[in-house]
């Protein structure tokens, strides 16, 4: 079902997400221990709240006391999961995972949470991130006569806690801890607990929340706490091992980061806007970004509309500053994600439109201020503009909720070769000319951090600037950098 390339394809989700932005979201996280209630079934609703987070695949693994019992599948969660095998999922604690593929490809065998054996017990983790000496960490384990039956770099992470010496899973963790290098936060569960843990740099975000007083939750972000019933109660710190059991909230801090380096895209476009990170509204932050945007670059025209969905808080922002009246201009076929019919050539062929319908009625005769998140490869941007000229808009002008984009991700994000990247071989004007807008801005470095209200040595802004906070090997970075310009150091 899922088999396809995403180069051809222009319908499944897995592939739209690529064909789409060529920046897929992070996997999602979550996690609870609360005796006495249905700890698979809230766990269900807690990764269909992460469900932006990826698309490919999805699981849930349960304590009850004796051992780990697991279901996952590939599909959206609401696929993978029905009466039945929520009902054989039981226990007073339980893990979830959704998933989509950085490290090892869309197969069954790599959905997770994934099972190991511990000296001490059964277990299984998800992971959110992507370690950057995964390969070097398989060959040193393999050495060992360990056996991988999967391609992802979970299975590392798995594999180097199940043939730990140590005596507890959490000891084990902090052993592996210091060999990962990259971006992991982890949930992990045994027969009695749920273990948080995320890597020094906090590139990944990770929450604890409280529920019903008794009973305590994990999850990549806050929305899924609330969306339980659940209450906020701290961030899981950089370099930090958590443990949710009866004894309540249990931390362990293994690791003391160079830096915290969250990676900034999280408030652009990754997390669901009712999130916070670092203290800060996801949603708040976009309006700034559309505060910022209307400063830096303003324009005479009629209306501002933005790209449904991310773009819609920085467009109320940029009409809040900037007085031009805010308005649809867009209306996305909310069930693109829904379909797993191979498209013909015709359909693969319409792209954006399958997506977006633009509103004639909004539209004719205006000059269109149209407020996006990002542009990656710009595949899409254009096909947008000329659904706006073909919608009558006289002028469009583009403002971008970042600057632009130069640079591959090695932490998590599914990102293209540099080569790929739209911003990495033009200028903006050129950019500006090859979208067919009539201007176009993109919100420069100041500006984005400004609108975020923490210091730019908060985060990590790599694919803007280059300046990597964990060391790339360099036969993982020749994979996605011109092997001249990494000679050259460009």
């Amino acid at each position: 079902m899922l088999n396809c390339d995403p180069a051809e394809c222009g319908l499944h989700p897995h592939c739209l997400a690529s064909r789409q932005h060529s920046w897929r979201d992070a996997c999602g996280v979550f996690g609870i221990y609360s005796p006495g209630l249905d700890v698979a079934r809230i766990t269900y609703f807690g990764i269909y709240a992460l469900q932006h987070r990826g698309q490919e695949s999805a699981g849930i693994a349960a304590g009850n006391g004796q051992t780990v019992r697991l279901h996952a599948g590939l599909g959206l969660a609401y696929q993978v999961f029905d009466e039945q095998t929520i009902s054989g999922l039981q226990g007073n604690v339980a893990i979830g995972h959704v998933r989509y593929s950085t490290t090892g490809g869309n197969v069954i065998a790599n959905a997770q949470p994934m099972l190991g054996e511990h000296r001490s017990g059964r277990f299984a983790v998800g992971h959110n991130g992507n370690l950057v000496n995964a390969r070097a960490l398989r060959d040193e384990l393999s050495a060992r006569g360990v056996q991988f039956e999967r391609t992802s770099d979970t299975e590392v992470i798995c594999q180097m806690i199940a043939h730990s010496s140590a005596a507890t899973i959490e000891d084990a963790v902090e052993e592996a801890m210091g060999k990962m290098k990259g971006a992991y936060s982890l949930g992990i569960v045994t027969p009695d607990r749920v273990i948080g843990v995320r890597d020094p740099h906090g590139v990944r975000p990770l929450s604890i929340g409280r529920l019903n007083g008794t009973g305590w939750l994990l999850a990549s972000e806050t929305c899924a706490i609330h969306t339980v019933g659940g209450d906020f109660e701290r961030e899981v710190q950089p370099g930090e091992i958590v443990t949710l059991d009866s004894r309540g909230i249990t931390g362990r801090q293994v690791c003391d980061p160079d830096r915290k380096a969250c990676c900034i895209f999280e408030f652009i476009y990754f997390a669901r806007p009712d999130s916070h990170i670092y203290g800060k509204s996801v949603y708040m932050s976009r309006v700034r970004m559309g505060h910022m945007l209307a400063q830096e670059s303003p324009v005479d025209a009629d209306i501002v509309v933005p790209i449904p969905e991310t773009g819609i808080p920085a467009a109320i922002g940029y009409s809040q500053v900037s007085k031009v009246p805010f308005s649809e201009g867009f209306i996305k076929n909310r069930y693109i994600f829904r379909t797993f019919i191979n498209p013909d050539q015709r359909m693969r062929d319409l792209g954006v439109r399958m997506k977006l319908t633009p509103l004639r009625e909004a539209l004719a005769g205006r000059r269109v201020i149209v407020v996006d998140d990002s542009i990656v490869r710009g595949t899409t941007t254009a096909p947008e503009v000329e659904l706006l000229r073909e919608a009558g808009a006289r002028e469009v002008h583009l403002r971008i909720c970042c600057p632009p984009i130069k640079y591959p991700c090695f932490y998590g994000i599914d990102t293209s070769n540099r080569g790929e990247l739209i911003a990495s071989k033009m200028s903006v004007d050129e950019i500006c000319e090859h979208v067919g807008a009539d201007s176009l801005h993109f919100l420069d470095m100041k500006g984005l951090v400004a609108a975020v209200g923490l210091p730019k040595g908060s985060f990590c802004t790599a694919c803007f600037d280059r300046a990597y906070p964990i060391p790339i090997p360099k036969e993982i970075k020749v994979s996605k950098f011109d092997l001249e310009e990494e000679k050259a150091g460009v």
